[in-house]
């Protein structure tokens, strides 16, 4: 946030008060523009996936379970984190400070969850592809349900222990009134980066590792004339089928993985104060994470095409609309 001398006050009534960030007119709105648009973009297509999903019983399924979790998330990103950030770093921040402390304490339960949600899925292609056999029993309705669950909650409790300090006394990182800083020590910055970025990135590395070896095993198999044509037809319907799926999971994957290293790269830089260009380019590229995942998903999924267009249509208002043919 740059300033001059001569800047406005936020609050002129105050003395403490910060000082307006002064910025070229122009480049202001420019900038809110094009940043408030990515957020109602990202709001408007995870909506859609999320609609989609619960909408038509086709796509009740245990992995589709998992990514409507995960498009909760990145709904969540584009309603309340990229408006935030916004006007945390074009304007005052005029919510006080204990809004400044609760939107810390959201934005990183909304992230750390999205991270959850990637290994869940990881973990169901992995099952899904290497033991085929067993997915029914291993992977059920109630366990999937589960999960996502204790994912949630889980980065509800884990961040309550990281903010504990701060949510009881808000703002204590604040130099001024109108100010709301993102400071991360050292310590907590580490350890947070290996329980929330390293260990679940390995995890998904190494599963998604396995998942390509084992489907360039199968994608040869099916190659082969070891099996009888008519076995092999039935298995080649659904390896491919999964095979699609684990491709397209692996991109969502890997677009996952670029846009959230570099935040957690700056976050090893030491005691972290959120609030300089750098540091709000790479918060800016995490969250537009949450607006490619639905892009991947109509770019790789029939199915979303069509339910995107039978709820652009309204035609999920009449009856019956769930019971239709969407796969």
């Amino acid at each position: 946030m740059e300033v001059e001398d001569g800047a406005e006050l936020c609050f002129p009534q105050l003395n403490t008060s910060c000082r307006k960030p002064t910025f070229m007119w122009s480049d202001v709105v420019l900038l809110q523009i094009v940043l408030y648009f990515v957020s109602v973009l990202t709001v408007a297509l995870n909506l859609l996936i999320i609609i989609s999903i619960s909408h038509f019983r086709q796509l009740h399924t245990n992995t589709n379970t998992l990514l409507l979790s995960l498009a909760v998330s990145d709904f969540l990103v584009g309603l309340v984190l990229m408006p935030g950030e916004t006007l945390r770093q074009t304007d005052c921040w005029f919510l006080g400070d204990l809004m400044c402390s609760l939107y810390k304490y959201v934005s990183y339960i909304i992230t750390s969850t999205s991270v959850g949600n990637m290994v869940l899925i990881s973990v169901d292609r992995y099952v899904t592809i290497c033991d085929p056999l067993h997915y029914p029993t291993r992977v059920t309705d109630r366990r999937v349900k589960l999960c996502v669950c204790l994912c949630w909650l889980g980065s509800v409790f884990y961040y309550s222990l990281f903010f504990k300090d701060e949510l009881p006394e808000p703002g204590r990182y604040n130099s001024c009134y109108g100010q709301c800083l993102l400071v991360i020590s050292y310590i907590a910055g580490v350890v947070d980066l290996v329980v929330t970025f390293i260990t679940p990135v390995t995890v998904i590395i190494v599963l998604y590792m396995r998942v390509f070896v084992v489907a360039v095993s199968q994608a040869r198999a099916m190659r082969s004339h070891i099996t009888a044509v008519t076995l092999q037809r039935s298995v080649s319907l659904t390896t491919k089928s999964e095979l699609k799926a684990a491709r397209t999971l692996g991109v969502l994957v890997a677009v996952f993985l670029m846009c959230f290293c570099p935040y957690y790269r700056v976050s090893l830089a030491g005691v972290i104060a959120l609030n300089g260009s750098s540091a709000a380019f790479v918060l800016y590229l995490l969250y537009c994470n949450s607006c490619l995942n639905p892009l991947i998903y109509a770019l790789f999924y029939p199915w979303f095409r069509k339910t995107v267009k039978l709820i652009v249509t309204l035609q999920i208002l009449q009856p019956g609309s769930r019971e239709a043919n969407v796969l």
